[in-house]
């Protein structure tokens, strides 16, 4: 009888430990198969990778082989052919991506964190709220244009950003602190408060169509282009803008306006602002294009 026990004993360790080792053997499996493939459930986004040879397999079956997606460098879904994206889940495994194009889809969410060298990313024409870039410290353009967003998450973490495109979304209040910056478009916004004053390197500033009513570019000397019309402007200084080549600052309230020290302007556009009579310049200063209204008129003595 003890023997029989002894058997019965052991036989249950042997079959125990075979399940065990099955279990382990199909876990195992399932997370090589994971690793291996990556979840698209999006069947307009994988149509896309389909039609541009990414995704290998051919086939609109919710997943891409993950190699495929490792080697894609540059990826652009503008293709509207297979209608519109609302999903990028997959996108994380393009991990050697540095270029992605998103036009005109109902994206309104998306997770880059882990498309560490992304330097190009136009997400123009989506349905974004709002963007968390903070791992994407190697972003120079930025094109969020045409959303609804009114934050983005991670700017001061862009080291390299050149380009900011902004435009057509809902902010009212914006800052951004950056040494690399050179253009910035906001136009088209709900701004009523903007502060540049530490993107020192700033070029090229649009901010036609926004609520402001006063701007401070003191600290931004290198300016160079700045479209301000159709805002709620009264008063506005350019002494330190040296370099200003274009002034755009039709439709505003400003009753006084000094472009005596901004010699390097060739384009002046004043018109549409009431209150406006004379335009401070020095004397003999030659702007080659100049738009006012017939009660406007440039002299050296406004006073």
């Amino acid at each position: 009888m003890k023997n029989s026990k002894q058997i019965s004993l052991t036989y249950f360790c042997i079959l125990f430990l075979m399940g065990v080792s099955v279990s382990c053997s199909n876990d195992d499996n399932i997370e090589a198969l994971n690793l291996a493939y990556l979840n698209i459930p999006d069947s307009s986004f994988e149509a896309i990778l389909i039609k541009t040879g990414v995704d290998s397999d051919g086939i609109i079956n919710q997943q891409m082989l993950s190699s495929d997606a490792e080697e894609i460098t540059t990826l652009d879904l503008s293709n509207l052919e297979y209608g519109a994206i609302t999903d990028l889940t997959g996108i994380e495994g393009f991990i050697s991506l540095t270029k992605l194009i998103a036009i005109q889809h109902n994206i309104a969410q998306i997770d880059l964190s882990d498309n560490l060298n992304l330097d190009t990313l136009s997400l123009a024409g989506n349905k974004l709220l709002s963007i968390d870039i903070s791992n994407n410290s190697k972003l120079v353009l930025l094109d969020l244009t045409a959303n609804e967003m009114n934050s983005v998450v991670g700017l001061s973490e862009l080291g390299k950003l050149r380009d900011l495109d902004l435009s057509w979304n809902y902010f009212e209040t914006f800052s951004i602190s950056s040494e690399s910056l050179q253009v910035l478009h906001m136009s088209n916004n709900d701004l009523y408060s903007l502060d540049i004053s530490s993107a020192p390197n700033l070029k090229n500033l649009l901010l036609t169509s926004n609520r402001l009513q006063g701007l401070e570019v003191f600290s931004n000397k290198k300016l160079e282009t700045l479209l301000i019309s159709d805002n709620e402007l009264q008063t506005i200084n350019l002494l330190e803008n040296h370099n200003l080549t274009h002034l755009y600052i039709t439709s505003n309230s400003l009753d006084r306006l000094n472009v005596s020290f901004n010699q390097n302007l060739i384009d002046l556009k004043v018109d549409r602002n009431p209150n406006l009579s004379c335009i401070k310049v020095l004397d003999g200063q030659n702007i080659p294009q100049i738009s006012k209204s017939d009660h406007q008129e440039l002299n050296d003595d406004c006073n």
